[in-house]
């Protein structure tokens, strides 16, 4: 455990303890540095934590305060219940609908798949860009189709075996973003009519996909917290022919679900055992809060059976659409339907985000990320406990950037999207992430757009039309 960690269970043992108390106010990081005989930046690393963690809050001009005894923290959703039937997919006309609204500037992103374009670095990207292009060898516009550039797919495996997975540079396709990744893998592990697993609630753009090819789906029991839960994904497969699984086992989208490495481990282990690979998203991978990058699936894979889906679009370039996969045994099959769909992904993209990666502090770049993440999932909590219905359930995940309320059963989620977006507000309802369109009661919120119009504002404006809602 590192010294910032340490400080940081000190404090929260205190507070859970009841030796510091809600409102009192934490020793300056001047005085806390030199009470502990630690650095100034261990103690902004360990305030900053537990902040994440919803122990303390940031005051302007005032310092750090207790909020809360962590046993006080938000009741979470129950693990779903889906249906175990299978199901046809038709959620486009519904996503296309809801959705339509939210790339307008004037509205507030709650329901935004995005972060902040304001939180990367766009402009060391183009300068990075200008670099690389100056110096582009000509044949390389032609010799670094699929499967992209031999430079950027280097870094990718250097950081995989960072992460806890050796992946050979050979199995590693770059794409147009996570999408086509998904979407090709999905292509070349299926047939139409097959039956793909996906978690409940999913990904909408897994449901689209799905829907475009013509697949079924079947939906696993997902917890909120933990993900994908084992027991319910060996009954579906015992039940039905799956032919590919589809999951998100970081910072799941709706959910923010983060599966625990044991039970990645034996998700892997089931699905091995049957032959049937995984498409892993896992674009939200880098957005952790703790101290640790949670392993991907990908790294506890000994039989080429977990298809690694990713991209940059999430986490430091929106906009230059480069994503890949890490492919395994299926990497010949699908870099070749990469060159009959579109060849190649953007050359300048490609090299530009490889001389950020060489040079331009990608990792520092992503501390500060999460640092804001983190801080802004912090006071989006607040604002839900302050402002949303009694008995709405809220997850508290430990990464990305998105939470998932469930809140009263009087509260329609299509209902209250509607009178959000006449206060120039986006939402995504819980219709959105499911074939059969339940969850009607639930919204995912996002809340990396801490900066334009607040995020207060507009959380506060969501909680009183919900309330009224709940009120009849």
């Amino acid at each position: 455990m590192k010294r910032y960690e340490q400080l940081a269970e000190e404090i929260s043992t205190q507070i859970q303890q009841g030796i510091l108390r809600t409102g009192d106010r934490l020793p300056s990081v001047r005085q806390a540095s030199s009470g502990h005989g630690v650095s100034p930046s261990t103690v902004f690393s360990a305030y900053y934590l537990l902040e994440s963690q919803g122990y303390i809050e940031a005051r302007p001009r005032s310092g750090y305060y207790v909020t809360r005894a962590k046993k006080e923290r938000h009741a979470e959703p129950p693990l779903s219940q889906p249906s175990s039937d299978l199901l046809d997919v038709d959620v486009s006309k519904l996503v296309f609908e809801v959705l339509g609204h939210i790339r307008q500037r004037e509205t507030a992103p709650l329901g935004s798949a995005f972060p902040s374009p304001e939180l990367f670095p766009l402009e060391r990207l183009s300068r990075s860009v200008g670099r690389a292009l100056r110096r582009l060898d000509p044949w390389q516009t032609v010799e670094d189709l699929a499967p992209g550039s031999e430079g950027l797919r280097r870094q990718l495996s250097l950081r995989y075996l960072a992460a806890g997975g050796s992946v050979d540079v050979g199995e590693i396709i770059v794409t147009n973003g996570a999408m086509e990744a998904l979407n090709l893998s999905l292509e070349v592990l299926t047939q139409p009519g097959d039956l793909v697993a996906v978690e409940s609630p999913t990904f909408y753009g897994a449901l689209q996909a799905l829907e475009r090819l013509n697949l079924r789906a079947v939906e696993v029991a997902t917890h909120p917290r933990t993900g994908v839960d084992i027991a319910s994904l060996k009954q579906v497969l015992d039940k039905h022919p799956v032919k590919a699984c589809w999951f998100m086992p970081h910072f799941q989208n709706p959910l923010g679900s983060l599966m625990p490495e044991a039970q990645k481990q034996d998700m892997v282990k089931l699905l091995a055992e049957r032959g049937i690979p995984l498409i892993e998203d896992g674009v939200y991978d880098e957005l952790y809060f703790g101290a640790r990058k949670p392993w991907p699936a990908k790294a506890y894979d000994k039989h080429g059976l977990v298809l690694h889906c990713s991209s940059f679009s999430k986490c430091l370039a929106p906009g230059y659409r480069i994503g890949w996969v890490a492919a395994g045994r299926y990497a010949a099959a699908l870099s070749r339907r990469k060159l009959m769909t579109s060849l190649g992904a953007p050359v300048p993209s490609q090299e530009g985000l490889l001389d950020f990666l060489q040079h331009g502090g990608y990792d520092l770049h992503l501390r500060r990320l999460r640092e804001t993440l983190a801080q802004a999932q912090a006071r989006a909590l607040r604002l839900v406990a302050k402002h949303f219905p009694a008995g709405t359930k809220v997850t508290k995940p430990e990464g990305g950037y998105f939470l998932w309320l469930e809140m009263p059963a009087q509260v329609d989620a299509l209902a209250l999207h509607r009178l959000a977006l006449s206060h120039k507000i986006s939402l995504a309802p819980g219709h959105l992430f499911s074939a059969d369109h339940r969850h009607a009661n639930s919204v995912r919120l996002n809340y990396g757009h801490p900066a334009g119009r607040t995020l207060d504002e507009a959380m506060k404006t969501v909680g009183q039309l919900a309330c009224r809602l709940a009120d009849g």
